[in-house]
């Protein structure tokens, strides 16, 4: 069974190579993307049961035994996250159809889709930091043909800033993995684990582990580098935007959680001070910049850097309760920022216009996108029973365990700001006189309504059945705070 841990990776690496021979026909197209996405996702559902069940599973690549060849390590997290980012996956790909790609789908669009994908898994089930860096570029070569598909001049520009940005933070990726090569002479993951321990992490290890940190914090948006993200995700499409949103920033916040759980646990009292101030940096700044703007877009994408600063959270109290609210939250964030992304693309289409001060009186012609609007931003928010509000319980509950008091005041306080943002896009896009409408007559949300219908469904389902899912997500992070479990695994001790 270890070959579970590759099939996440090679079923949308195959799907996308497909995809490119019958890209001329935009229907067969679009057919083989629903088919081919479901059938990732039941796979990958598989998985994460067999994980749950039976314990991690490890892929020694060509017979070569850990630490000497790739690795390929499926546990509970990986295998949690795969599943989740094939939910989002799914979801796109039937919204894609109906979102007004037009010429962009002849452009490869659905190919690239796949390699996103294939990207994003195996940058989770990796086992080894230099086909973590590897997976990175995978995924960002598609994002970058994703986020350019079809643009004009201020999407080229946003693109340009994404790709420089990601660029620069790439080598300095490959400086901090050769100068940790340099110094432990190993990069799997495990086996540099266990060398840290034996040292019990030296200083030039933790100015390492700040570089290493300083690279998957410019990925991942945390304050203050996240200037680069919300202009740039807004430019595309809204599917593409829905994938980014959901995916990149959190393969980044997955790398400090996996890094920072397993490798650089040793000098907790300089790294994870550091993770403090910066989670509540994050929450402050990216909600700051969600109520300074009437862009109903950068509204959603300046959410983003908010959810990134509550998982910061939990990593930096490093306790169970802790861990197992990154986690619950990463997953909790990843279906409703796609939902929302996607929310948004049809309050565009619908209105024609994405300024607040130009919409109002909507939910005379589309009740049902207004209510799930606003369900979006219960959720978003954290809202008893939802899915964010368990979440965010677990991370103050480590806050509390940890006694930092001041991040907790600043999580609640963020909550209710959070959903401000979003109500304020309910109570102007679709409050109204009926007349403010008259123009969005006749524009049919066929098609584009139910997989947002699915994702917000999935977010009352995992807050309201929380406790058939905690089990699962208090396991992943009972493992996460003890680092040997993943090196014995790996490295079969």
């Amino acid at each position: 069974m270890s070959n579970l841990a590759v099939l996440p990776i090679i079923i949308p690496l195959i799907s996308a190579v497909i995809l490119i021979l019958t890209n001329s026909n935009v229907s067969v197209s679009r057919g083989l993307t629903r088919l081919f996405s479901v059938i990732s996702l039941i796979v990958t559902g598989y998985a994460l049961w067999y994980v749950a069940t039976n314990g991690t599973v490890v892929l020694e690549t060509g017979d070569w035994t850990a630490p000497y060849g790739i690795i390929l390590v499926l546990d509970g997290l990986a295998a949690l996250l795969v599943f989740t980012t094939n939910i989002v996956a799914v979801t796109c790909a039937f919204y894609a159809p109906h979102a007004g790609l037009g010429e962009k789908e002849k452009y490869y669009f659905y190919p690239f889709f796949f390699f996103l994908i294939s990207g994003v898994s195996g940058a989770f089930i990796t086992g080894d930091l230099f086909n973590l860096f590897v997976f990175f570029e995978v995924l960002l070569m598609a994002s970058y043909a994703l986020i350019v598909l079809g643009g004009g001049r201020t999407q080229l520009r946003e693109s340009l800033k994404y790709l420089l940005i990601n660029l620069f933070s790439s080598m300095l990726f490959v400086t901090a993995v050769a100068l940790l090569y340099g110094v432990v002479g190993t990069l799997n993951m495990a086996h540099i684990a266990e060398r840290v321990q034996e040292v019990e992490q030296t200083g030039i290890l933790t100015t390492i582990g700040v570089l290493l940190f300083f690279v998957f914090a410019t990925k991942a948006a945390v304050f203050p580098l996240y200037y680069w993200l919300p202009h740039s995700y807004i430019q595309p499409n809204p599917v593409v935007s829905a994938l980014f949103g959901a995916l990149l920033t959190k393969v980044g916040i997955y790398s400090i959680l996996r890094v920072f759980t397993l490798i650089f646990v040793h000098q907790v009292d300089l790294t994870h001070e550091l993770f403090i101030w910066i989670a509540g940096l994050s929450m402050i700044f990216g909600v700051i910049g969600a109520l300074s703007t009437n862009n109903i877009k950068l509204i959603i994408a300046y959410n983003i850097v908010p959810a990134i600063g509550y998982v910061l959270l939990g990593i930096a109290v490093l306790n169970q309760d802790g861990i197992a609210g990154s986690v619950y939250y990463l997953v909790h964030d990843m279906i409703i920022k796609t939902a929302l992304f996607l929310l948004v693309g049809i309050i565009v289409y619908v209105a024609g216009t994405s300024d607040l001060r130009k919409m109002g009186g909507l939910i005379h012609h589309y009740p049902l996108l207004g209510w799930l609007v606003l369900l979006a931003g219960l959720v978003l928010a954290g809202i008893p029973p939802f899915s964010g509000f368990i979440g965010k319980l677990l991370l103050l509950q480590g806050a509390v365990q940890a006694e930092e008091m001041v991040i907790l005041l600043v999580g609640l306080l963020t909550s209710l700001l959070i959903l401000y943002s979003i109500v304020k896009i309910f109570i102007r896009g679709f409050w109204g006189d009926e007349e403010q409408t008259a123009y969005t007559k006749g524009k049919s949300t066929k098609g584009l309504i139910s997989p947002v219908v699915i994702l917000l469904s999935l977010s009352v389902i995992l807050g309201v059945g929380a406790e058939y899912f905690y089990p699962l997500v208090e396991g992943i992070a009972s493992e996460l705070v003890n680092p040997q479990i993943y090196i014995d695994s790996v490295l079969k001790e």
